[in-house]
């Protein structure tokens, strides 16, 4: 009866478990899929603009790497299942087993009773003991072994129950792994229908020779401007913070030293009024000095500017800043990523160098803060179009492509201020590049921010 038990609360536990993976995996899929179909709004949207162009390319890319996550997922999803199964179909053997002992004991002590089944034997039995308390003892024994042989039949019929559950969710699971190939099958077909749609924009691309080079050129350009002003800003605020360092040392130092030439006239003018005191204490001489003022300077504070990098409020900044990686929020609500941070392969074979993650979204879209921070940068990268810099201690996010900038130089902003509204890019599309750095070394931002 134990080990059915034990049995009971292992497949408990197992299916509890496997089930909370299953509904992790589910919302995964649904999320990727909720992607896609945003992907696929940016699509036909861009398709009313242009014809094809690098950003129609980077949604195409992103689409299809977003499909192989549902893949990927999938996948994971039915090794679950089939784990399961495996797990079931070794509870189902072990209960078959269970069973065959139960019904050999059960047989066995069926077969004793038939045999020993007469009156005579249960008096004789009970007669024959030497006294009587052990006529009790083996009165209270043959209840006992009447009950045992009712809890055995029960046990039996309890274990063919749990085998019949087992069996049955053996069912539920092969049932549910078919359904899960057949959609497996169906997003696959789906990824070779967006890879072949992909291609046909690469060969597209690639017969537009002058005009692809010309607003690749103009991408670079735009990427230098951007990085460039950015570098710039960042290294001005970093120059700052370490000049308003190096005078609060200096600062801090002349109050030493004033402390220390204070204590040391202090310590002479003592000794000079000892001596003086010695001296007219001396019999025979009256001198007469006049009386002297004793004045001590206390050294005076330098007001320095407090360090916008190093101060008790930045540094904690800093530090919550650091605390939240892979949690901050996303810079607009809604849209997809259509270039990552890193080198970006072209149709004509040439490589951009992304030290953003461009993010399409509709024009005019709110673009938000990601944390709190002050504001060192704002300026114009394109017609009406800017590049918006914010301090986090020493970690930067920079926000280029938007126009309608609600905020100003040097005011402190909160997590999820709208800085401005997403802007078009050179194709006429809706996308912004959010930047992460610390001091001037880029970070990928997508580390930075919660997983979708």
């Amino acid at each position: 009866m134990r080990v059915t038990i034990f049995f009971v609360i292992i497949s408990f536990l197992a299916n509890n478990a496997v089930a909370q993976t299953r509904d992790e995996l589910e919302k995964q899929r649904q999320q990727l899929k909720r992607e896609i179909d945003e992907t696929q709004k940016l699509l036909n949207s861009n398709k009313q603009v242009t014809k094809q162009s690098l950003t129609t390319l980077s949604l195409y890319i992103n689409k299809v790497n977003l499909q192989d996550r549902v893949i990927e997922n999938i996948g994971k999803d039915l090794h679950i299942l089939d784990n399961n199964i495996y797990s079931i179909q070794k509870d189902v053997n072990k209960f078959d087993r269970l069973l065959d002992t139960l019904k050999q004991e059960y047989s066995k002590s069926m077969v004793y009773s038939y045999k020993n089944r007469g009156n005579y034997e249960f008096l004789n039995f009970i007669f024959s003991a030497d006294n009587f308390n052990d006529a009790i003892k083996r009165i209270s024994y043959l209840k006992s072994y009447r009950t045992y042989r009712e809890m055995q039949g029960q046990n039996i019929l309890r274990t063919q129950e749990l085998r019949r559950k087992r069996l049955e969710d053996l069912g539920v699971s092969k049932k549910t792994k078919s359904v899960t190939l057949q959609v497996q099958s169906k997003e696959m077909s789906e990824l070779e229908k967006q890879k072949a749609e992909q291609d046909k924009v690469v060969v597209q691309l690639k017969k537009e020779g002058s005009g692809l080079n010309a607003r690749i050129a103009a991408k670079q350009k735009q990427i230098a401007k951007v990085n460039n002003a950015m570098k710039a800003a960042i290294a001005k605020a970093l120059k700052e913070a370490n000049d308003a360092k190096i005078a609060e040392e200096k600062a801090a130092k002349k109050r030493r030293d004033d402390l220390a030439a204070a204590e040391k006239n202090r310590k002479a003018e003592d000794t000079r009024n000892t001596k003086t005191a010695a001296a007219s204490t001396t019999p025979g001489k009256t001198i007469t000095e006049p009386t002297k003022t004793r004045i001590v300077k206390e050294p005076v504070a330098i007001v320095v500017p407090a360090s916008t990098t190093f101060n008790a409020d930045n540094i904690a900044l800093n530090n919550s800043f650091e605390r939240n990686r892979g949690s901050l929020p996303w810079p607009v609500d809604n849209g997809a990523v259509l270039n990552h941070y890193g080198p970006i392969k072209l149709p004509s074979g040439a490589t951009l160098d992304n030290s953003a993650v461009t993010i399409s979204s509709a024009i005019g879209t709110p673009v938000k803060a990601v944390f709190d921070g002050t504001i060192i940068l704002i300026t114009e990268v394109d017609d009406g179009k800017y590049l918006v810099t914010v301090k986090h201690g020493n970690y930067f996010t920079s926000y280029s492509n938007i126009n309608g900038v609600s905020v100003k130089m040097n005011q402190e902003i909160k997590t999820g201020q709208v800085i401005g509204r997403v802007a078009s890019n050179l194709d006429g599309i809706g996308s912004i590049d959010f930047y992460t750095a610390k001091s001037n070394t880029d970070l990928d931002p997508e580390k930075w921010l919660r997983r979708r």
